[in-house]
């Protein structure tokens, strides 16, 4: 972890008693405006926002500057990313400039890179680090995320009103774990608060949801009996819901709940997601309720800017080497930015591959020492060679027939190469919206936060994947893939199945189609402007 020790903020979690002057609500992170006064600034922070552009001007000046938005990303380049991309979808539509605002824990090369790579209207600013030195060591991500932004309230407040006078700033966008961050919007007089959940309607359900079944609901999720059925959605085996509900005592699973009360508090939610690919869930939303924010689905947002950021880059030796392979002939294997997996599981994977007789990509990645599937989450790279873990002559054996690339692949432009056939993927959301844009059906290896949900929805409901036995033999995982590959049963219908979505996901965002319309309707609220 990247987390630098800076003075302690005087903010709290959910799971401790809050301080006498904090209101005690339905929403227990209501900021008092004394505690709002007296709170010291972060260090720092000023020369940060100054450094990104963020320069003074004169209110008259930013009335007539076309509308801004500020975007707040909590860690994770699967954050990032569809963020970033809905700025791009705003700028080009609706003339909206953009600032998206990222927290110290995860500046990296691969974030600067990304951010460097952004359009001229749309810019960043990094918020100061926090202490969260106070917190255990083994805290989860979920917990880490939730209260690196609940105590950079403050900082944000002060960039947010800095933006307020700046620019003509119509709308704050809070991410999925960056609710709490609604306070900083409130105290900064931002006229518009929404929330952007990057993952589906079946997980937005869920979260919603929560409060109620933390009532409702005793024992624990993977203990239940029967699985947990949700409005318009899949039902989902306890076992297999968001992994960090699955202890009801941890802190991860205090967030959660509290999570799902404050989304409420959203002028609208916005979902990455199509109404085609989650019917029911749509519809459900779609309806009008007492205290719930009105949901759109304005998906799929996946990352665009496939080519190398130079123009002299270059090209992928991967994608040279698809080039020289036979029509969707090839499976790419990847674990998205963040996983990895044990050492036994590698082993099983690649003896499997090999079996299945189909030739592979795999991006392949060092195993945590201490098998988290979550190791690389906040730092992408491999840390040692990770071709040294692979069985003992399996590089050899399958040179003929796979490609092996360490750490990193450009997925998208593997996703759209006429080679590929098959994506054994860990279910994360924003690398299933990119298989189902490509038209290229799915494997699915789930491995931590909500993946297994995704996976369930995807095998048993969308019928877009075949999912890998949770065994992991490689029997089976040679068969799962041999399946979607060539089989005439099942693979043959999550072959079709992936077609019709396909062109489903791209005619929803021509001109007049359902997403379009979406992000026009709540656009047009700050720009007056209506499309045909």
């Amino acid at each position: 972890m990247h987390h630098k020790l800076i003075k302690p903020h005087p903010y709290i979690s959910p799971t401790k008693p809050p301080p006498p002057c904090q209101i005690r609500s339905s929403h227990p992170r209501r900021i008092c405006p004394s505690r709002e006064r007296d709170t010291q600034r972060s260090a720092g922070a000023g020369e940060t926002m100054e450094a990104n552009g963020i320069s003074g001007g004169t209110a008259e000046a930013a009335a007539r500057r076309p509308p801004h938005v500020a975007m707040l990303v909590t860690p994770g380049m699967g954050h990032l990313i569809p963020l970033a991309e809905l700025a791009k979808r705003l700028a080009a539509r609706h003339g909206v400039t953009a600032t998206l605002i990222t927290f110290a824990s995860t500046a990296s090369a691969t974030q600067r890179a990304f951010l460097a790579s952004l359009p001229p209207g749309i810019s960043s600013l990094s918020l100061p680090p926090v202490d969260l030195s106070d917190l255990p060591p083994d805290a989860s991500i979920e917990m880490l995320m939730s209260e690196e932004c609940v105590r950079l309230v403050p900082a944000l407040t002060e960039a947010l009103s800095r933006l307020m006078e700046t620019t003509r700033l119509v709308a704050y966008f809070a991410d999925l774990f960056g609710a709490d961050s609604f306070d900083a919007a409130v105290a900064a007089g931002v006229p518009r608060r929404y929330l952007f959940f990057p993952g589906n309607l079946q997980g937005l359900t869920l979260i919603l949801h929560l409060p109620e079944l933390d009532v409702s609901m005793p024992g624990e999720f993977r203990d239940l009996a029967e699985p947990v059925r949700l409005p318009g959605c899949v039902p989902i085996p306890g076992a297999d819901i968001l992994s960090p509900l699955q202890d009801k005592s941890s802190p991860s699973y205090r967030w959660m709940v509290h999570h799902g009360a404050r989304y409420r508090e959203a002028d609208a939610i916005l979902v990455n997601s199509f109404d085609v690919l989650e019917p029911d869930a749509a519809k459900v939303l779609g309806r009008p309720e007492p205290g719930r924010p009105p949901v759109y689905s304005i998906g799929p947002i996946i990352r665009t800017d496939a080519a190398p950021v130079a123009t002299d880059a270059p090209r992928a030796a991967c994608l040279d080497w698809l080039d020289r392979q036979p029509p969707k002939s090839v499976i790419f294997v990847s674990f998205g930015s963040g996983g990895s997996l044990p050492t036994e599981q590698m082993h099983e994977l690649a003896l499997g591959l090999e079996l299945s007789g189909q030739r592979f990509l795999w991006v392949v990645r060092s195993p945590s020492d201490e098998g988290a599937v979550n190791a690389n989450y906040y730092d992408a790279e491999s840390k040692k060679d990770p071709l040294a873990y692979l069985p003992a002559g399996f590089v050899e054996r399958t040179k003929g027939v796979g490609l092996l690339v360490p750490s990193w692949a450009p997925q998208t432009e593997v996703l759209a190469h006429d080679a590929t056939g098959c994506f054994l993927v860990h279910c994360g959301w924003n690398s299933v919206l990119e298989s189902l844009v490509h038209g290229v059906p799915m494997v699915a290896w789930p491995l931590f936060a909500e993946q297994r949900q995704n996976a369930v929805m995807l095998s048993q409901g969308v019928g877009a994947a075949v999912r890998v036995p949770a065994t992991k033999k490689k029997e089976e995982i040679a068969a799962a893939v041999r399946e979607v590959m060539a089989g005439p049963g099942k693979g043959a219908e999550v072959r079709a199945k992936v077609a019709t979505l396909q062109k489903a996901a791209i005619e929803g965002l021509l001109e007049g189609g359902a997403a379009m319309a979406a992000l026009d309707e709540v656009a047009s609220k700050w720009t007056g402007a209506e499309h045909a």
